[in-house]
């Protein structure tokens, strides 16, 4: 690829943790870019688990390239080993970020992009097509469109607007859509506004992963306060396979995380959480003593509230008119899909990547952060950053830097995947790895 020779900037989507790393990766080389955004402020996504302490400290949140533009501002990092909240991170870090000279100028906040092509050419459209810009359709907060050329596109959107619904078939449950009020995906704030929503209230829990952790351990926080409030858990897993499910304890490099599962655990042995395992919903049905969720022949009792942390999956409906490369399973881009596919790894490791990986059949589009991991639930905030670092430099033609890897991970400790589960390599697997970097492991969650 050579460098940006046309006047049109470099479209980056979404101002969350990544794509502000890329635009001040862009800013640092002298880019042109314009960075979109959905919400009405940076950070939107982020703000929706606002309430949350993530389990990487300070140290592992910060992109290299945004922490040198905001010092030389003046601005002070927080404390390396100190645990942000979502909204901290906002506040402290990316709000600061945003309003950097070098970046505020092409912040376009209420522009939701709902279509990427080529200027000119449909998908089936090949002669000059490489040599065309991208053509984005935004839709504005204040009901207008608008037509936006970019010399390239980094989709950093994320994920935190398509979680996957509770039906354990990948299509939502019978009855899902009509019970939508009584269901929260993602992780509520039960502690703070919500609390009315959920105190003195019967609550089912689904999902096995740190958002569902997080949200159980501020209910069972509830429960001991508003007396009536209980908690049941459902989980796909069983036997051995649920014991992984717990983490890494000891062995996880972010203390954080090792520890919440932990408490998660103390809490259900203690039977403050009713947990059933084995379960997989395939429909919800409103009674009059509550909401019952019904797997084949089985029922469980009937509960008032349901929060459903089953993971997230991307949004690809944007990108129809693109020529992607992605894995049919994992929905990543094709070179990355392998490297964290849980189907394939009982331990997660995966090397660092950049451009190479990201690449698709499209020149010039890339997808990077949490949605360049499709459906893989894991993810590291560092790995965004990386992978933004690598293409802004190919963009800009580095490509030396590009394919440089200027990337250390922490050791997760924490297995995943059918090798390990239920063959007893749970202990072992989640020692201390000895030649490789461990994969990226969500940005979520710790609990307050």
């Amino acid at each position: 690829m050579l460098p940006i020779t046309i006047a049109a900037p470099v479209a980056i989507i979404g101002a969350g943790p990544v794509g502000l790393a890329a635009a001040a990766h862009m800013a640092e080389r002298q880019l042109p870019f314009v960075l979109l955004e959905a919400g009405p402020r940076v950070g939107e996504g982020v703000l929706g688990w606002g309430h949350v302490q993530i389990f990487s400290p300070w140290r592992y949140s910060l992109d290299r390239a945004a922490a040198r533009l905001l010092e030389a501002t003046g601005w002070q990092a927080p404390d390396p080993e100190g645990f942000p909240t979502g909204r901290a991170l906002v506040a402290r870090y990316l709000a600061p970020l945003a309003a950097h000279p070098a970046i505020a100028p092409h912040v376009r906040l209420g522009r939701r992009v709902v279509a990427i092509t080529r200027d000119g050419h449909d998908k089936l459209s090949s002669a000059g097509r490489e040599r065309a810009p991208f053509l984005l359709q935004l839709a504005c907060a204040d009901g207008g469109e608008e037509l936006l050329r970019a010399s390239a596109v980094i989709d950093a959107s994320g994920t935190s607007g398509t979680p996957n619904p509770l039906g354990a078939s990948g299509l939502p449950a019978l009855g899902e859509r009509a019970l939508a009020d009584r269901i929260f995906y993602g992780i509520p704030d039960a502690l703070g506004p919500q609390r009315a929503r959920y105190a003195g209230k019967r609550v089912l829990v689904v999902g096995s992963g740190h958002s569902a952790f997080n949200a159980l351990l501020d209910l069972a926080t509830l429960a001991r306060e508003a007396p009536g409030t209980q908690v049941i858990w459902a989980v796909r897993r069983g036997g051995k396979a649920l014991a992984q499910a717990y983490g890494g304890g000891a062995n996880d490099a972010l203390p954080a995380r090792g520890a919440l599962g932990q408490r998660l655990r103390t809490l259900v042995e203690a039977k403050l959480i009713q947990l059933v395992t084995g379960w997989r919903t395939d429909r919800l049905e409103r009674t009059p003593q509550g909401i019952v969720a019904h797997a084949g022949e089985r029922s469980l009792p009937p509960v008032d509230e349901l929060v459903v942390a089953t993971g997230l999956r991307p949004d690809l409906a944007m990108l129809s008119e693109l020529r992607l490369g992605l894995d049919p399973t994992v929905e990543a881009p094709t070179a990355l899909a392998p490297l964290i596919d849980p189907n394939l790894h009982s331990c997660g490791t995966v090397r660092p990547h950049g451009v190479d990986e990201l690449s698709h059949p499209e020149p010039g589009f890339y997808i990077v952060g949490m949605k360049s991991y499709g459906r893989a639930p894991t993810f590291l905030m560092l790995t965004g950053y990386e992978q933004a670092r690598s293409v802004v430099a190919a963009l800009a033609g580095d490509w030396q830097a590009a394919r440089r890897v200027e990337l250390e991970l922490p050791e997760t400790g924490v297995c995943s995947g059918p090798v390990a589960a239920g063959i007893g390599l749970v202990e072992r697997c989640c020692g201390p790895a000895a030649t490789t970097l461990s994969a990226p492991t969500l940005i979520t969650l710790t609990s307050r």
